[in-house]
C-alpha cells in the first residue's frame, strides 16, 4: 500500500501519481472481490485503509466512477456496480475474442517480427506473479498479472487493443481468487505465466493460443467462484 502522502505535495503531478497509485489498488480489489459490489465505501475509510488522506483516496474513486466501476452516494460514498452472471459472460467471451488470436499472432511473429529478448524481458513481470501467488498476497497478483498480461499483449503493437483489454480486465470479478489464495492453488496458474512466455518464445502460436484460451476459462471460471 502507499505510504501516508505528506500535506503539502510539491507539485500536481505528484499528487496525481498518490491518486493513480489509489487508483490502481482499488481496481485490483474491485476485480479481487475484495470490495463487493452494493457495499457503499466512504472516502475517510479507504483512506485509513491506505495510510493517506481523504482527498487523493476521493479523486481516485471518481476516476472509477468515469469508468463505471463505482457510483457516487451523495454525502456516503461510493457504491461498487454490481455486474450480472451475463455480464461476466460477455467480458470474459470478448477478451477469448481479442488475447486467444492476439497472443497467437505474436508467437507467430517470433523471432522475425518480434524479437526473442523481447518476450525473455518480461519474464521478471511473470516471476512476480509467482512471488505473489507463493505469498498469498491477492492485490499483488491481481496487479502484477494485469502489468503481465497488457505487455505481452503490447508486442502486438496496437495501442488500441491495450486499452480495450485494460478496460475488460477491470471490469471483471475474480471473487473467487481470496479462497484460492488461502489455500495456496494460485500458485499453479501463476506458473503459467512462465510456461506462456516459453511458448511464444518457441514461436509455438498453436500452444499459446491453448494455454491463453485455458486461462480465461479460470476467469470466467472457478476464479469468479463459479465452476466451469
Amino acid at each position: 500500500m502507499p505510504g501516508r502522502d505528506e500535506p503539502n505535495l510539491p507539485d500536481l503531478g505528484a499528487r496525481r501519481n498518490v491518486r493513480e497509485r489509489i487508483a490502481d489498488a482499488l481496481r485490483a480489489a474491485l476485480v479481487a472481490g475484495e470490495m463487493r459490489p452494493g457495499v457503499v465505501y466512504s472516502a475517510p475509510a479507504l483512506a485509513e485503509r491506505f495510510g493517506v488522506s481523504a482527498t487523493p483516496v476521493r479523486e481516485a474513486m471518481l476516476d472509477l466512477a468515469k469508468e463505471g466501476l463505482v457510483t457516487a452516494v451523495r454525502n456516503k460514498g461510493f457504491r461498487v456496480t454490481a455486474l450480472s452472471e451475463r455480464d461476466l459472460d460477455e467480458i470474459t467471451e470478448v477478451r477469448a475474442l481479442i488475447e486467444v488470436p492476439t497472443i497467437g499472432r505474436i508467437a507467430a511473429a517470433v523471432p522475425a517480427e518480434v524479437p526473442v529478448s523481447a518476450v525473455h524481458a518480461l519474464r521478471p513481470l511473470a516471476e512476480a506473479i509467482v512471488v505473489a501467488a507463493e505469498r498469498r498476497d491477492i492485490l499483488a497478483y491481481i496487479e502484477a498479472d494485469q502489468a503481465f498480461h497488457l505487455e505481452v499483449l503490447a508486442l502486438a503493437g496496437n495501442a488500441h487493443l491495450i486499452g480495450v483489454v485494460r478496460d475488460l480486465r477491470h471490469r471483471s470479478r475474480l471473487y473467487g481468487v481470496p479462497s484460492l489464495a488461502e489455500r495456496g492453488e494460485l500458485v499453479p496458474s501463476a506458473a503459467e505465466h512462465l510456461e506462456l512466455l516459453d511458448h511464444v518464445a518457441a514461436g509455438d502460436a498453436a500452444a499459446a493460443e491453448a494455454l491463453m484460451r485455458h486461462h480465461l476459462r479460470h476467469v470466467r471460471g472457478i476464479w469468479a467462484a463459479r465452476l466451469p
